[in-house]
């Protein structure tokens, strides 16, 4: 019987797959594709989320929020976990990681009559450094490919980080990746009044990104009027929202928490309705 159960489990961990993967941009021939995850309920048009992994700008794989895309998907939102420019793969900088990012929102709105979702419900999300990528969507200017069509905002509509990185000066996460410009793309230094809200998840025992950041980011959205939430998790670290799928050795404890929140965010905002299919 125990057997039979693990392999069912495994069994549904192996369905977190895209529906399709969409072109989105190509840069300096390399191609980048939006992985969708449509809607497995029938309402259009729909909110839509697009998710970026983290991995220091360095690494990663848009499999990371597989099941978290899989999820917002059963619950009628369009989900898509996107690629983006990586310096072990392309060799490039997290300043050119913000501009795919910011390609990726506009697309997807650029694309709505396709994919069927209202352009005006566009969520940015993402952990880590895929984190910083969808704060940075909401409040970085400039860093905007001129190929594409720039009266397309790529400012989302809302954010959702989990634990992602605020800060990159010398006193948060990446000052040397970004060394000369440490304050450009920091988002403790970019906030500004009109962001959109958000939605921010951060554990307190995070040694990778202190949780001092997530606090003082918080602090100056709040300061600038903004709509700004701070969920904070003791004895947690970096990473601790992935779900089984992308950190096998995860019991889903927290993402079922994270997501069951997510959820809640979202439904606040009138992206979904009715009640979350997680227990918190």
């Amino acid at each position: 019987m125990l057997g039979c159960v693990l392999m069912f489990a495994k069994m549904q961990s192996q369905e977190y797959q895209p529906t399709k993967k969409i072109l989105y941009k190509v840069v300096n021939n390399d191609s980048l594709y939006l992985h969708v995850f449509e809607s497995k309920i029938t309402k259009t048009p729909t909110a839509a989320i697009v998710f970026f992994f983290g991995g220091g700008w360095a690494g990663g794989n848009p499999k990371q929020f597989y099941q978290q895309s899989d999820y917002l998907a059963s619950r009628g939102m369009l989900a898509i976990s996107a690629e983006y420019r990586v310096k072990n793969v392309h060799g490039t900088t997290p300043f050119d990681a913000v501009e795919d990012a910011k390609s990726a929102i506009r697309k997807v709105r650029e694309f709505a009559p396709i994919l069927e979702i209202d352009p005006n419900k566009v969520v940015a999300a993402g952990g880590s450094a895929g984190g910083h990528l969808a704060i940075c969507t909401a409040l970085i200017e400039g860093l905007d490919n001129p190929d594409e069509n720039l009266n397309i905002s790529s400012i989302p509509n809302a954010v959702i980080g989990y634990n992602p990185v605020f800060d990159t000066t010398e006193n948060g996460y990446g000052a040397k990746k970004v060394a000369g410009r440490e304050t450009e793309i920091s988002p403790c230094h970019q906030v500004k009044k009109n962001a959109p809200p958000m939605l921010l998840f951060h554990g307190k025992e995070d040694k990778t990104v202190p949780f001092e950041n997530a606090k003082r980011f918080n602090k100056l959205m709040k300061k600038a009027k903004n709509d700004s939430k701070l969920l904070a998790y003791k004895n947690q670290g970096h990473g601790f929202f992935n779900g089984s799928f992308f950190r096998k050795n995860s019991n889903d404890t927290f993402f079922n928490e994270t997501m069951y929140q997510t959820d809640l965010f979202l439904i606040r905002l009138g992206y979904i309705s009715g009640q979350p299919l997680l227990n918190k």
